[in-house]
Order: structure tokens, then C-alpha cells, then sequence
């Protein structure tokens, strides 16, 4: 995952450092010392991240925690500390905290969700409705969260959405095309809004069922009739009053993109820098 993540965090730090930190530079270069702090409750999601900025700029620099992702925080905690070169650390510290944030308080809003499910069979899962191209960091938070992954792009599934159906004119032309056209190894899901539609993609044998945007009268309906011969999910108008209510019904799944673009940030703070000093033998 890092391999892949790689990439996207040196592109942040090309963002934030056109040509040479300015502000940084005035520093001596000595090696020092900051902590971080949890300013809010939440979850951690990110750590190997935050260390990983900094290590880019500084390959000496050292991250020390005793927390690790997935690990609950209270308000005031000190999480760890970084050390390595204090210039590089203050280049550092604005694009390791916008990863740590941003990932932490995906992982807090869906350990929340995921609470409301305890004891169900219900599973919350994610979309694809991410951040341009922090994708790989934020189905990484839901899981952290305690969430499941729904597809991770366009290339892992096929999913027939009303355009789709639109396209060929009926969820049967449509599942049977993807049978013919699709590995083995690759699930089918189907869009649908109605009970007509439900029965037209069951007796297409779809591998998922979507019910969307349905009243919990219907959706209970559906998951009646489907009765286990396909993986049902529930997406459209997910909140977290509706959840437990939804998860009663029995579907497998329920999906919300609320996850990933809607979480906001959990507050964390870099504080005290100062340098290291090393006593004499």
C-alpha cells in the first residue's frame, strides 16, 4: 500500500515546496524535536504517513508513538514525537498534518457508523465518491474505521447504474452482456429503484443487488423477496439515524459516501520544536 501511496505524498510536498522553504531555511540545521497533539476525540488513521513526509525530506528523521491506527484519542493526548533535522521538520509539518487529519477523521466518522451496527449483520461500507487522488488514503481510513471497502475503481467490478440500464435498455440485456463479456473472478451488481426492478436483476441472477433510494417499506420488501440468493446494499440518504433502522431490514451492506466526503478533519497539532541536546559523555 505504501508503494503505491508514495508517489501521492511526494506530490504533496512538491505542492507545498515549489523551490525551497523560505520560511524553514532560516533555521539552523540542528537536529530537534516536536510533539504531536490530539486537539479533539477521535480516531487515528494515518501514523505510518506522518512519519513517511517527514522521513521523504529527512531520511534520519524518527516518528516515536505508542498509538497505532485505529487507536482512539482523547482530547490533549500526546501521540508522539518526531525528531530529524528541525528545518525539515517544519517543511514537513503542514503536509503531514493535512494527511493525518484528513484520514483520521474519515476513520472517526466511520467507527461512529460502524458502532450503530454492532450486533447486526450489517456492514458499512464506502464509494467511490473520494478526493481526486487521495483515493488509496481514504478507503485505507474506512478500513481503520472499521468500515469495508466497496470497489476500489472503475477496473475491480461491474456495477450497472441507470445509465447503464439506460444504455441497453433493460437490466436483462445488461446483466447478460457482462456475463459474456466478464471474468470469472469479477461480481455483478445492479442498480435498482423499484420492485420491478429488484425482480428483473434476480432473476437476471445478479451477483449484488442495490437498492436505492428506497423507503425502508420497500427496501424490506426487496430484501424479502431476494431472500439471500443475492448480496443486498443499501445506498442514497444514509445518515446515522437511519442506520440501525436500515440495518434491522437484514441487507448486507450499506454504503455512504458521507464516509469519505463529508467526515471533515480531525484537529491535530505539531508543537514545541526545539532542538535535541546531546549530553557529553
Amino acid at each position: 500500500m505504501m508503494l503505491n501511496m508514495e508517489p501521492l505524498i511526494l506530490s504533496a510536498l512538491r505542492e507545498d515546496i515549489t523551490s525551497w522553504d523560505i520560511s524553514a531555511e532560516l533555521i539552523k540545521s540542528e537536529r530537534g524535536t516536536a510533539e504531536l497533539f490530539a486537539k479533539q476525540n477521535g480516531v487515528l488513521a494515518g501514523l505510518p504517513v506522518f512519519e513517511r513526509v517527514f522521513t521523504l525530506l529527512d531520511n534520519t528523521a524518527k516518528f516515536d508513538t505508542r498509538f497505532k491506527d485505529g487507536d482512539a484519542v482523547t482530547a490533549g493526548t500526546l501521540v508522539g514525537r518526531i525528531s530529524g533535522d528541525m528545518p525539515k521538520i517544519l517543511s514537513g509539518e503542514r503536509t503531514a498534518l493535512n494527511f493525518l487529519g484528513h484520514m483520521s477523521g474519515i476513520a472517526t466518522l466511520t467507527r461512529e457508523y460502524a458502532e450503530i451496527l454492532q450486533g447486526t449483520k450489517t456492514k458499512i461500507t464506502d464509494t467511490r465518491k473520494t478526493t481526486p487522488n487521495m483515493r488509496i488514503f481514504e478507503k485505507y481510513a474506512v478500513k481503520v474505521g472499521g468500515g469495508v471497502n466497496h470497489r476500489y475503481n472503475l477496473s475491480s467490478a461491474i456495477m450497472l447504474k441507470d445509465n447503464h440500464i439506460s444504455a441497453f435498455g433493460s437490466i436483462t440485456a445488461a446483466v447478460a452482456q457482462a456475463r459474456k463479456s466478464a471474468s470469472f473472478t469479477v461480481k455483478i451488481e445492479v442498480e435498482t429503484e423499484t420492485m420491478e426492478m429488484v425482480e428483473e436483476a434476480l432473476k437476471a441472477k445478479a451477483d449484488i443487488i442495490m437498492l436505492d433510494n428506497m423507503d425502508i417499506k420497500t427496501m424490506r420488501q426487496a430484501v424479502a423477496i431476494i431472500g439471500g440468493r443475492a448480496i443486498t446494499e443499501c445506498s442514497g440518504n444514509i445518515t446515522k439515524e437511519r442506520l440501525r433502522e436500515i440495518a434491522d431490514i437484514g441487507v448486507d451492506y450499506v454504503s455512504s459516501g458521507t464516509l469519505t466526503y463529508a467526515a471533515g478533519v480531525l484537529d491535530l497539532s505539531l508543537k514545541n520544536l526545539h532542538k535535541i541536546e546531546f549530553l557529553a559523555n
